[in-house]
């Protein structure tokens, strides 16, 4: 069930601009609508502007109409295994639950599975809000 999740990414990740780090990545959300939506990073000049592409895939997925985050799958053209870094965790966190898979890609495809418990432990939770 990954391997279009991989592909979707990995395709995705060619779509990156990324003119100043040369690290482009791809990210795939499956989300409780059962579609696929995707991102890439997008850098800028002024780099705090940038953004990663977990955000990219999740505002695809919350235009799309998409609520939650069923799974997910992030590639790095230049580092395998390369996961989301902390700010991204918690977007992801908003849209996930605990147990939400995420697929660590290479070049070749899934290489490792982790949950969002494991990503980020004692992440803010939306019902901490009341």
């Amino acid at each position: 069930m990954s391997h279009d999740l991989f592909e979707a990414a990995r395709d995705a990740m060619a779509r990156a601009y990324a003119p100043y780090s040369k690290f482009p990545v791809g990210a795939a959300i499956r989300a409780d609508d059962g579609k696929i939506y995707v991102g890439a990073n997008i850098e800028n000049l002024s780099f705090p502007q940038g953004w990663c592409a977990e955000p990219t895939a999740i505002g695809n997925m919350v235009m799309g109409g998409g609520r939650r985050i069923v799974e997910m799958a992030v590639i790095a053209e230049k580092l395998a295994l390369c996961p989301p870094c902390g700010g991204c965790r918690q977007k992801i966190a908003e849209f996930a639950g605990p147990e939400t898979r995420v697929y660590l890609c290479d070049e070749v495809g899934v290489q490792k599975t982790m949950t969002m418990e494991e990503l980020l432990p004692f992440s803010f939770k939306t019902e901490m809000l009341g």
